[in-house]
């Protein structure tokens, strides 16, 4: 019982805390909006009574004049609630969103700006997202600031209920414990019952993730146009009506169980209200007490059921497990804020040069797999040079750039830049001096120049050109329709679709752009998987030209890509298997030499020179 006390003044705590966000004079002008408004039906308890009384003593003549100011204080009152409501709503909706708004953003800032990238892969971390997001996708999910705003509310309902509780005192103390008592256990069992559908719709909540990926699939026009050639339309709509199913119908169980449960709570409110009532009945007809006083008792009993319904509001519910999501959240992304007291530590400046940059006995293990990906890599970036890394799927290739852009923390050893440790660098400063091509590459739905320039706030447009010739951009940019200003997007107005090698074109002028504009290290993972060899071998050799500029880190399947890098590392099973330059490794005779050769053979055959898992002799 103690801990479920104190769970209970940590959950209103938490949304208290919430109403910061708000700012205090609104929140002060809504708090004494609420208690002014729980005080309006004691308030028309006290108006009714005094017009009984009034008349009541007045003569049959007298009556009407006896009536007018009672009735003016009971319109009076009335008209007044209705104001106060009427101004407290339009500013609850403020401060619905600057507390919302601000949730949202610590959630955005939470999950972007952390350094490592694995954290956020968690299937647990993307269930905290999905509960703390505060963008509810159905009728279960409520907000910070819904939640909030209800516990404000109920705090203002509980000014409330001590007026009706001065009302009904004034008859009698018992006739409070036996109006209230009643009621309070019945919110309580409502409460317990909301908070059971709450924790069984979060239960189900991953199928919904999968009935929103099958919406997603039949609506986007990528996925649509497999749906609707091999017609799927029916067969994803029947998916999606499952996993709706099975995450609702758990919901809908609880809900049902809570409204059969609904007639016990009303009989236990029903039969003490009933037999309190008929007392204080029996006393006016016995002439114990005045028909006014009744009236007055009568009216306020009545309202106890009125303020005590937020006590179950699911806002409340919904409102807390949205923060303690937040909590937990910030707790496995390692993003707690940073005490106020604690002096920030200067992280030690980068020069503007190409780095020298080392991989020091790093391994690394996928976490909460025990995968191990790499395993005691020792590399040296050069400065100025053209690295190629090359090796079979699965060898860690994309794993070691993820740690180079520090999207990954290794499991043991350091990643160094000029004999500094990264993580001292200060990951996001070390980010402003690298640029990545993914082999995932995003395809954002933005203007041609905004994919190019992405990230960068200073926008230079010489570099920009020069960029998109590097690419091999510039030749596309000039059949646009409205040139760098058109939407990458046909769903947009004005916009167009690109190819794969197009797309591919506009993320290496990103990454080129990025060199021009400061970044000293460019690391490129299959940056030419969708282009044809001619306009590869191009690509190549405008990349190669930035090598004295710029570090160069290149992945390929392609080996006569590669042939003419500065060094050439064949990573195996985690490790560095072979390094050197072309003509040493074919000298050597080792596992590159043999796939360069099977790759020669395919290629003059007229197929594709790629080589996967398996092809090796």
């Amino acid at each position: 019982m103690i801990a479920y006390v104190r769970r209970a003044v940590a959950d209103r705590i938490l949304l208290l805390r919430a109403l910061r966000r708000a700012g205090p004079a609104l929140i002060v002008t809504i708090s004494a909006l609420a208690v002014l408004g729980s005080l309006v039906p004691a308030a028309t308890a006290l108006a009714v009574a005094f017009l009984v009384g009034r008349v009541e003593a007045a003569t049959a003549d007298a009556v009407l004049s006896a009536s007018v100011l009672p009735l003016g204080l009971f319109a009076g009152v009335l008209i007044a609630g209705q104001l106060m409501e009427a101004v407290r709503s339009p500013l609850s909706g403020l401060a619905k969103a600057r507390i919302d708004g601000a949730h949202r953003r610590h959630i955005i800032v939470l999950t972007t700006g952390g350094s490592a990238l694995d954290a956020l892969e968690s299937p647990l971390v993307q269930q905290l997202i999905r509960e703390a997001k505060a963008d509810p996708d159905n009728w279960t999910q409520r907000t910070p600031a819904e939640g909030a705003l209800a516990q404000l509310g109920l705090l203002g309902s509980l000014v409330g209920l001590m007026g009706s509780f001065a009302v009904l005192a004034s008859y009698s103390w018992w006739l409070v414990v036996m109006l209230a008592v009643p009621l309070l256990v019945a919110r309580m069992l409502d409460t317990a019952g909301e908070r059971a559908g709450y924790r069984t719709w979060l239960r189900g909540s991953g199928e919904g993730v999968h009935a929103g990926k099958w919406k997603q699939a039949i609506v986007s026009p990528g996925e649509g146009k497999e749906a609707r050639v091999f017609g799927l339309g029916d067969w994803v709509v029947a998916r999606m009506q499952h996993h709706i199913g099975a995450m609702f119908e758990p919901v809908w169980a609880v809900h049902r169980r809570n409204m059969a449960m609904r007639w016990r709570q009303a009989l236990l409110v029903a039969v003490p209200v009933g037999i309190a009532f008929a007392m204080v009945a029996d006393s006016a007809a016995s002439g114990f007490t005045s028909v006014a006083v009744v009236t007055a008792v009568l009216s306020a009993g009545a309202s106890l059921h009125m303020i005590l319904d937020p006590f179950s509001d699911p806002s409340i519910i919904g409102g807390v497990a949205c923060l303690r999501a937040t909590q937990q959240l910030r707790v496995e992304l390692g993003g707690a804020e940073p005490q106020a007291s604690e002096p920030a530590r200067a992280a030690p400046s980068i020069p503007p040069s190409a780095p020298l940059v080392r991989f020091e006995a790093v391994s690394f293990t996928y976490p909460r797999t025990g995968r191990v990906v790499l395993q005691h890599v020792d590399l040296e970036i050069r400065p100025g040079e053209l690295l190629a890394i090359v090796g079979l799927n699965g060898a860690g290739k994309s794993t070691l750039i993820k740690l180079l852009a520090g999207l990954y923390t290794p499991s043991s050893g350091r990643i160094t830049a000029d004999g500094v440790d990264l993580t001292r660098l200060g990951i996001p400063a070390w980010r402003q001096r690298i640029a990545v091509v993914f082999q995932d590459f995003v395809r954002y739905h933005l203007s041609a120049e905004d994919n190019v320039v992405l990230g960068r706030p200073d926008r230079d447009p010489a570099a920009l050109d020069a960029a998109a010739s590097d690419a091999g951009l510039d030749e596309l940019i000039a059949r646009l329709p409205d040139g760098w200003r058109t939407p990458l997007a046909r769903s947009r107005t004005g916009g167009v679709d690109l190819s794969g090698g197009q797309w591919q074109q506009v993320v290496l002028a990103r990454a080129l752009y990025a060199v021009r504009t400061g970044a000293r290290l460019l690391v490129l993972d299959e940056p030419t998987a969708h282009l044809d060899v001619r306009t590869e071998f191009d690509v190549f050799e405008r990349l190669a030209a930035h090598k004295g500029d710029a570090s160069v880190v290149l992945i390929s399947h392609r080996l006569s890509t590669v042939r003419r890098a500065d060094r050439i590392v064949l990573l195996e099973h985690g490790r560095i298997a072979e390094s050197g330059t072309h003509d040493e490794l074919m000298t050597l005779g080792g596992s590159y030499a043999e796939m360069f050769q099977i790759q020669a053979d395919r290629f003059q055959r007229g197929f594709d020179d790629r080589i996967e898992e398996g092809e090796l002799l």
